[in-house]
Parts: structure tokens; sequence; C-alpha cells
């Protein structure tokens, strides 16, 4: 075997009409005739000593030798693809691209976002809120903020709060609550599926074990995104077990209010993760700086909270 490499002009044409699985389509995507583009795949098969297609009448298709090669060559040119949008992302000083959860995006990131643009004008933010992992090189993602209680093998991985509940709801609805002598019966509780992902998860079952009160714990409307449940709390509608970054900034502002004195850890953190080494370049650095300082004033509403495990 050889180990001189194969033409790459040749390889790219390969790529495109094994991609397409025609002659014509592959031609046309790189702006040759399907003439130059047949005779540089003619040059591949000359190479290897083997036919990579078969010509039909109005089609082609792949030979055995053309499946195995597909894999590979496919492969080398997404890496090549990869890399050189890296390149461009070290010359771009002005975007940075972070991703987050629905919830975190919507009542923890977005709000805060004028706060980072008046401090940084000539950087400019793009959010993609997905619960899906993004590859940060295929994706083009520069910065992550993760939830939960897994790992970051091989990237930077930085906890930034521990993630904790407690229930919250309107002033109103608080008043309720302590006219009925601190019970919860009668109220509509708001069940937050999406900590399902947590063992244990914190649920309202759990929430009555550890504070030994009687209710019904199981009945209510369930919601699959927090920042959902949230809201209904907010149009005091229910009482959720808020989970203390997502609902901090509505403590603060009085629009809720934790009338009970004890708080469920959940075990989980969000995590600003990046490419190792990443954290460092400026553009990274400043955003991380950011999100340190506004989440330090968590701290302030665990004063005079009983913590309990699950």
């Amino acid at each position: 075997m050889p180990d001189r490499l194969p033409p790459l002009t040749a390889l790219r044409a390969f790529e495109a009409a094994a991609r397409h699985m025609s002659f014509a389509k592959a031609a046309e995507e790189l702006f040759v005739t399907p003439a130059a583009l047949s005779y540089q795949i003619k040059q591949l098969e000359e190479f290897f000593g083997i036919e990579l297609f078969t010509r039909l009448n109005r089609a082609v298709a792949l030979t055995d030798a053309g499946h195995a090669l597909v894999p590979g060559v496919a492969e080398g040119f997404d890496n090549i693809r990869q890399a050189a949008r890296a390149v461009h992302k070290l010359q771009d000083e002005t975007d940075l691209t972070i991703t987050a959860g629905p919830a975190f995006t919507a009542k923890w990131l977005a709000p805060r976002f004028f706060r980072f643009t008046e401090r940084h004008p000539g950087l400019e933010l793009r959010f993609v809120a997905s619960l899906r992992m993004l590859d940060f090189a295929r994706d083009g993602v520069d910065a992550a903020i993760r939830f939960g209680t897994g790992e970051d093998a091989g990237l930077y991985s930085e906890v930034l709060a521990e993630e904790w509940l407690t229930p919250v709801c309107t002033p109103a609805v608080a008043e309720q609550i302590a006219a009925a002598g601190g019970s919860l019966d009668g109220q509509l509780l708001l069940h937050d599926e999406s900590m399902d992902i947590l063992n244990p998860t914190p649920t309202w079952q759990a929430w009555g074990r550890i504070t030994e009160q009687e209710g019904d714990w199981v009945h209510g409307p369930r919601f699959s995104n927090a920042d959902h449940s949230i809201d209904v709390a907010l149009e005091g509608s229910g009482v959720v077990l808020g989970r203390i970054v997502l609902v901090e900034r509505y403590l603060a502002s009085g629009r809720l209010v934790a009338p009970f004195e004890t708080a469920m850890r959940s075990g989980a953190q969000f995590r600003f993760v990046c490419p190792r080494g990443a954290e460092t370049q400026e553009r990274i650095a400043t955003l991380l700086a950011w999100m340190r300082e506004e989440m330090s004033g968590l701290s302030a509403f665990a004063d005079g909270m009983r913590f309990v495990d699950l």
C-alpha cells in the first residue's frame, strides 16, 4: 500500500458525489462541470486501481470499494471544516455564542443580558437555548452552562452555583399559607418535571417527608419546563418548589416570596463549561468573570434557611 495520499481535489469530488449520489449535483456544488468532476473521480479510481462508482443510465451507485472509502473521507473533510471554524473563531473577537437550557436562558441569562452589554459593549452574545449537549467545534459554541450532577470530561468546568429548592409563591398566596398555620392544604401545587433527571428527585413528596407535613403531594399540574411552572406561580395560581437559581430574581424583587425556612439540596450544579484552555481567552474569561459576579448574589437567600439533603 503506497504511503502517498490521493489527490485532494479528487477526494473532494468523491465526497460530494457520494453525498449527493449524483455527479451533476456534486459538480454544481463544487462549481465545476460534470465532465471535470467525472475526470477527477476517474483519477481517484486510477490511484486506487479499482472502481468506486458504478455508472448507471442516469444515476451512480457506490461499489464496495466506494462504500469502504466514504466514512474516512467524510470524517476527514468534516474535521477540516471544524478546524477552519476554530481558526475563524480565534479571529473573531466580538461574537460570543453560549448555550444553556431553556429555563436557565429564560429566567436567569436573558434578563441579565443588558447588564453584560452595558459593561462590555464590544461583545455580542448569541444565545442557543437547548437541552441537547452541543459540540463546541461542530456547533460553533464558545461556552455552555450545564446543569446536573454529571462530569465534563476533557473540558474546562467550573461550578457557578449549587441548586437548592424551597416553596415559593406570590405574597398574597403566602398570606393564605400563614393564615392556615403554615399548611399547604388547599393550595395548588405545581410540579416541575424537569427535575426528574436527578436521583433522588426533589419532589413535593420529598418536601412533605422532610418537613413532616401532611398533605396531598401528588396531585396538581405538571410542567416539563421549569420556567413554565414558575410563570404559573408568578400569576398567583399556585406554589412551586422554586429552584433558587431560577427564582432568585423574583425573590429579590418581591414578586415571589419563600414562606418557609426549609430548603432541599438537590445535589445538582450549574457549571460553566468550555474547551480546555479557552477559559483564558479574553472573550470567554470576560463572560466567566461576569457570571461569577452575578451568581454571587445567591448567597443572600441562604441566610436563615435550614438545608436538608434528599
